[in-house]
């Protein structure tokens, strides 16, 4: 049996167990077609469709297999509800954190898109939730599909599960701090230095609170009204670290400031997924897609290829493979790397390949 063909088997049962009851008739050709795009894309580290067709295995010609996954691209009942949000409520679940540390940010994907995407923070790594993709360059994705993503995400939250939101300063519309307060989230976002606020009945720039403070210091206010929208009460604060030039402005709807700063911290994980997606991995942004929902489909299969990826990574973490594809008195390399070299010594010493979309502690 070829390498491609043991891979893609593999994947294709690990993707039938995340439903009820095995997928069947056309549902089942489009999880085959999922299995094989994510067996491309991880085998050709590309996302280019012809790359993703050489390392498929079965039995036509590259031209054909290219056409097939542009009709799975293309094909309007291929929705991330259904085809990737069970994966994405499996990993929550398998998570089992007490507090989840859910990151949004946005990256370019494609030729000409960019792409809005909610994370979950896990031992360094921000792992795919959900997502939608607009055309255009990298820039400010309207407040409505901020709140919409969160909205998806509320249907798979684990019951009882503490969820903290973090963003950077795109992400402090009253609107969405309306929408987790709601879904009862404690939420940490940066804001402009211009930001107007009211405290005490005094009207400032959160930039006031800089000059006011010097590398090392905190300054916080609470019962604060933010913006002239006068959304509120909420929490403002000035966030100087030793190094920095500048201070970072926040706002929250948490009870202490200090940890609000420490959560916040965690957001700059976030660049840890864009990289492993494109230079370091499957070169996402070089899939030559500039059709927003044609990229949103491609995202499917690139985000389980991810989730894959850094599962395998986990178990080197916990089992004794860190010492045969790496080394056993300490780990300089990513969890995402450590899974690709784990899959490579499985083909290579034909084991068995261990497939699963989820990690857990």
């Amino acid at each position: 049996m070829s390498d491609n063909l043991r891979r893609y088997r593999a994947i294709c049962h690990a993707l039938t167990q995340a439903y009820p009851t095995p997928p069947t008739g056309h549902f089942a050709r489009h999880v085959q077609t999922l299995a094989a795009l994510i067996s491309g894309i991880v085998g050709g580290k590309s996302t280019q469709l012809p790359h993703i067709a050489t390392k498929v295995p079965d039995g036509s010609k590259p031209e054909s297999r290219v056409k097939r996954f542009a009709r799975w691209l293309d094909n309007a009942r291929i929705l991330e509800e259904m085809y990737f949000l069970p994966y994405a409520e499996s990993l929550l679940t398998h998570l089992a954190l007490e507090t989840l540390v859910l990151v949004m940010d946005g990256s370019v994907v494609g030729r000409g898109c960019a792409a809005l995407m909610l994370h979950v923070i896990y031992k360094g790594r921000a792992l795919p939730l959900a997502w939608r993709v607009r055309q255009g360059p990298k820039g400010h994705f309207p407040e409505a599909l901020h709140i919409a993503l969160v909205e998806l995400m509320c249907e798979v939250i684990p019951e009882g599960a503490k969820v903290v939101f973090l963003g950077d300063g795109e992400f402090d519309g009253t609107a969405l701090q309306a929408t987790l307060n709601e879904a009862g989230w404690s939420y940490a976002c940066r804001t402009a230095l211009s930001t107007v606020a009211t405290w005490e009945g005094v009207t400032f720039r959160l930039d006031t609170l800089g000059t006011c403070s010097k590398p090392g210091t905190l300054i916080a206010l609470k019962e604060v009204q933010f913006t002239r929208d006068a959304y509120g009460p909420v929490m403002v604060l000035s966030c100087w670290a030793k190094g920095y030039q500048d201070p970072l402005y926040l706002v929250s709807n948490m009870d202490a400031a200090e940890e609000a700063c420490r959560y916040y911290q965690k957001r700059f994980r976030i660049e840890t997924f864009f990289s492993d997606q494109k230079s370091r991995g499957f070169h996402l942004h070089k899939s030559h897609i500039s059709d927003p929902q044609r990229l949103s489909r491609l995202l499917i299969a690139a985000c389980l290829a991810y989730l894959w990826i850094v599962y395998l990574g986990s178990l080197c973490k916990k089992e004794r493979w860190r010492s045969v594809i790496h080394r056993s008195d300490r780990c300089d390399i990513s969890l995402f790397q450590l899974g690709l070299r784990l899959l490579e010594h499985f083909i290579n010493e034909n084991l068995s390949i261990l497939v699963q979309f989820y990690v857990t502690i």
